[in-house]
């Protein structure tokens, strides 16, 4: 997730890059979809961090 969000920063400023759950959560159980978001969570808050030094 942070390695996709990397490349994505490559081409676009922080600032107009939004972490969208948008893609298959739907169709997954509760505790693999809990983990999805908690990843998405835990690289968006990383990156935050790395970007605010």
């Amino acid at each position: 997730m942070i390695g996709l969000l990397r490349r994505a920063m490559a081409v676009l400023p922080a600032r107009n890059l939004w972490v969208n759950p948008d893609c298959g959560l739907k169709t997954r159980q509760w505790l693999e979809t809990q983990a999805a978001l908690a990843q998405m969570v835990a690289a968006a808050k990383a990156l935050r961090t790395e970007e605010a030094r």
